[in-house]
């Protein structure tokens, strides 16, 4: 992955203010990920939260909670389709870094320490990603990465 891969994160604008809704997006090659996670992020503001602001309303007053909220839903349906609607898998990078590189293999000190949680059900893996949020919109914690790798396993390389 380039700089901006390993650099990228879902970041929003800041909450309460006209873009509250929005993730802020690169220049380069992580925007078509973003730009499909943001709209799963403004169906799930518009449509399925629960509040009794009109629908513009609804995107400019959204809150840093609210905002994790809508990221953790947005990329659990995206993932949850992504399995078939049966499964899906969250990476996420938690163990340090133990073991030693095999020979011809060159260690980038993020593959290696990637951890996998398996979900049979939605809702479990929608709490799983709202619990483990910030590691998906922290910076220096490949976001995107975790996420795009996400997609990969929950999708499978067989299909």
């Amino acid at each position: 992955f380039s700089c901006e891969w390993a650099a990228a994160h879902f970041r929003f604008h800041p909450p309460h203010s006209d873009l509250a809704y929005a993730l802020e997006a690169g220049k380069r090659g992580t925007r078509a990920i973003l730009a499909a996670v943001q709209a799963h992020i403004i169906t799930y503001l518009l449509f399925t939260r629960d509040t009794e602001c009109t629908h513009l309303e609804k995107l400019c007053r959204v809150g840093r909670w609210e905002q994790g909220q809508a990221l953790a839903t947005a990329l659990a349906e995206i993932l949850w389709a992504a399995g078939g609607g049966g499964r899906a898998v969250v990476c996420l990078v938690i163990a340090p870094l133990t073991m030693v590189p095999r020979e011809g293999y060159r260690a980038n000190s993020f593959t290696e320490r990637i951890r996998l949680f398996e979900f049979s059900e939605k809702a479990a893996a929608q709490v799983f990603i709202s619990d483990h949020i910030n590691c998906f919109k922290g910076e220096g914690n490949h976001g995107v990465i975790l996420f795009l790798y996400s997609l990969l396993f929950s999708r499978t390389l067989e299909r």
